[in-house]
């Protein structure tokens, strides 16, 4: 994960995952928590939630007196508390993929594994792709990269017009607490302070409308959804690094489920998830999926979309 973190743009927790690996106090806290590349983040974003709220002063400094000092409120924060990352900038990377599907269609949003919701908001949010934009420029949030060979700038004129908008979480925050927020904050990368504003900015126009998150495992949950669904619009299910997080037997039932609800049309999958054929931090792909249609890959990505390589 050290290596992971300096990819990532992270020298405070490349260092710190270096610096700690073996200390005893760390596997104290860590124990025999599954998958181990999740701890780190676990743990560190118990760390920074400390920090935020005001409970620690300064704790990178002094990190390991921090974890001796809360180990027991830390040994819970591990063991209990899914990582929330709700990654505002994979807006950037998801929005050509809206834009290809769109099609002069109302879109119907149904996110998997939204965290706080704040990805379900992407049209509220203006882009940059070099020398072209999309949305609107008083919009209180510009996401922006560097993107190679697209997308498209025809692409870049489409109009979309949002539904619904739905998410379904295991663990949904509600961002219109301060708990809520403070909690997606924490998982932020501390010394990250781009990140930490685009998503404080995300919650304040989250907050003008809060989303409907619905609380359950998604793969149980998404069949009776989608058999609902207006079949007038077209029902958008996607989600950004979320899969990681199942079971290879969940990752085939949803395949399932989708590939079946596909047949009954107006439905499209996006995905931008682990290129397992190429497991690095940069290893990330966008992928299309429609019916009739078939798959397509549009981009690939890194994993917290500050770079797009357009290949579509």
């Amino acid at each position: 994960m050290a290596d992971d973190f300096q990819q990532g743009g992270s020298k405070l927790y490349a260092a710190l995952a270096r610096s700690l690996a073996d200390e005893p106090v760390v596997e104290a806290l860590v124990g025999d928590h599954e998958p181990k590349w999740e701890a780190p983040l676990r743990l560190f974003g118990g760390v920074h939630y400390l920090e935020l709220s005001g409970m620690v002063q300064h704790p990178w400094a002094k990190l390991r007196g921090v974890l001796e000092a809360n180990r027991d409120w830390l040994a819970r924060f591990v063991a209990e508390q899914p990582i929330q990352t709700n990654e505002v900038q994979r807006c950037w990377g998801l929005l050509p993929a809206f834009l290809s599907v769109a099609e002069g269609r109302r879109l119907d949003l149904v996110e998997l594994g939204p965290s706080g919701g704040l990805n379900l908001y992407w049209d509220r949010y203006t882009y940059r792709y070099g020398e072209d934009r999309w949305g609107d420029a008083r919009a209180g949030l510009e996401l922006s990269g560097n993107a190679e060979g697209g997308p498209p700038r025809e692409l870049l004129g489409t109009d979309v017009q949002v539904g619904s908008r739905i998410g379904i979480d295991r663990r949904p925050v509600d961002v219109t607490t301060d708990h809520g927020a403070r909690l997606l904050e924490a998982f932020v990368w501390a010394d990250q302070t781009d990140r930490l504003e685009r998503v404080r900015r995300a919650i304040e126009i989250a907050r003008e409308d809060p989303p409907r998150l619905l609380d359950g495992d998604y793969v149980e949950v998404l069949p009776a959804l989608l058999a609902e669904r207006d079949l007038d619009a077209l029902t958008v299910v996607y989600h950004s690094v979320s899969t990681v997080y199942l079971r290879q037997d969940e990752r085939d039932r949803l395949e399932e489920i989708l590939a079946e609800e596909g047949m009954r049309g107006s439905l499209a999958r996006i995905s931008y998830e682990v290129d397992r054929d190429t497991p690095t931090f940069y290893g990330f792909a966008l992928d299309v999926e429609t019916w009739p249609g078939g798959r397509r890959r549009l981009a690939r990505l890194d994993g917290h979309a500050n770079t797009m390589d357009w290949v579509a």
